[in-house]
């Protein structure tokens, strides 16, 4: 069936196998495409242009708990393992991350920002606050509440078995 348009001017992509089930009505791809506004954003507005999003997530993780451990990482930034480790290399590289062995247990690997890396944090964050801004434009403060309230309750939840 092809895509149609209803009397509110929105185009629908209805399929004919499913009936009236819309995809652009569902939460999946409402979320990635807020998501890719708000990654644009992120790309248009960081001086830093080789910096990514994911980078910044595992920059500011590590700031904020000084020498941490790669699933630390991966657990507060929501990031698979494999990823992580890609995203720790390009950051090394760049000598924004230290990374060094445990003293204690020589398997476990540490992660610290180097001082380029902390001054990198530092200037950055108040642009993260205008992309936030930027993110919530044309939202009034209690729709702004609502929003995180929600995605907090979302990303807090057991996932379904």
């Amino acid at each position: 069936m092809p895509k149609t348009k209803p009397a509110s001017g929105k185009s629908a992509a209805v399929s004919s196998v499913q009936g009236a089930y819309d995809f652009s009505d569902q939460v999946g791809h409402l979320l990635r495409r807020a998501y890719q506004r708000h990654t644009a954003l992120f790309q248009q507005i960081i001086p830093d242009t080789q910096l990514t999003a994911a980078q910044f997530v595992v920059l500011c993780a590590v700031e904020a708990s000084g020498a941490c451990s790669l699933s630390y990482i991966v657990k507060q930034t929501a990031i698979d393992q494999a990823t992580v480790r890609g995203i720790i290399d390009r950051l090394k590289s760049r000598h924004l991350l230290a990374v060094r062995h445990d003293e204690s247990d020589r398997r476990k690997v540490l992660v610290s920002l180097t001082p380029a890396g902390n001054r990198l944090v530092e200037s950055t964050v108040p642009f993260a606050f205008e992309i936030t801004e930027k993110t919530f434009t044309g939202f009034n403060p209690a729709e702004r509440t609502a929003l995180l309230y929600l995605l907090n309750k979302m990303c807090s939840s057991d996932l379904p078995e």
